[in-house]
């Protein structure tokens, strides 16, 4: 039986985790989590990460209010990447306004619309990168 101290974490103590929209399936973000917030994520049911660039906690929609609340967790047939499915709150899951941070093809066109204002729910513009 699998459990999440299954999962095996990186050298600086961090899993990927994909974030799929429940409902049609289509790939939301992806982030890291350590172990706090993975356990966070399965306590409260609503999605936790750790940021990397500014070295903290965050629950996702904490600024925005696009908070994704749980509904299935997924372990990789390695342990080494969580897969979660999610009920996506509000418009979209990308701070630069899109609904998917998979927005742009290869050659960096943008294949989809912005679903809502990143400055109004921010208080400035992201460049997506």
């Amino acid at each position: 039986m699998t459990s999440t101290a299954a999962i095996k974490y990186d050298e600086k103590g961090l899993v990927p985790v994909i974030i799929q929209d429940v409902r049609d399936s289509v790939i939301l973000m992806m982030a890291y989590m350590n172990a706090q917030s993975l356990n966070e994520t399965i306590t409260t049911g609503y999605t936790h990460f750790w940021s990397r660039s500014r070295g903290k906690f965050w629950k996702k929609g904490e600024t925005s209010g696009h908070v994704q609340e749980v509904k299935e967790i997924l372990i990789d047939c390695d342990a080494d990447t969580v897969l979660i499915k999610v009920i996506q709150h509000g418009p979209g899951a990308c701070h630069t306004g899109h609904r998917s941070c998979f927005y742009r093809n290869i050659s960096g066109v943008e294949t989809a619309e912005k679903v809502f204002s990143e400055e109004d729910v921010y208080g400035k513009k992201h460049d997506g990168k």
